[in-house]
């Protein structure tokens, strides 16, 4: 069982929640890549968007990639997010508004995301958990191998 902590926005307080294998197992097989068309084209010349959605509300992967190789990374789970670019030292987790039920949670584009003080060691092992599942996919590998750097 992999246990982490989810926040319940509403009331304010976290909760332990577990996570089994098959859990896992399922929530990396959901991942489903969006077709590059609905993409909004990346800022920089050369950047390509990849975004796969996941099997639940509010299950993304989000990568820019520069010639094949990862600029930036960022996954949603259930109203927590862990990001990795290479001009931050380190991974960033935080909280998204999408669990939250007011006005601008209706608009899909306007996700918000609020960073932990300190990175969430327990989710960053969970995702890592669940990206493991697609070892293998040339992009899950990649993204893997951002785990073992010392950024």
């Amino acid at each position: 069982m992999t246990k982490y902590y989810s926040m319940n926005q509403a009331a304010g307080y976290s909760i332990v929640t577990l996570m089994d294998k098959d859990q896992i197992a399922a929530l990396g097989a959901s991942l489903r890549q969006i077709d590059q068309k609905l993409l909004t084209p990346g800022k920089e010349e050369g950047i390509t968007r990849v975004w796969y959605q996941g099997g639940e509300p509010y299950f993304d992967v989000f990568v820019e990639l520069r010639q094949g190789k990862i600029q930036w990374f960022q996954f949603t789970l259930r109203g927590k997010s862990i990001s990795w670019n290479p001009e931050h030292s380190g991974w960033q987790s935080g909280t998204t508004n999408e669990l939250r039920a007011d006005d601008i949670t209706f608009y899909p584009a306007s996700k918000v995301i609020e960073n932990d003080k300190h990175p969430d060691w327990e989710f960053i092992q969970l995702v890592r958990s669940i990206l493991e599942t697609r070892a293998g996919e040339d992009i899950f590998d990649q993204i893997l191998a951002l785990f073992d750097t010392e950024n």
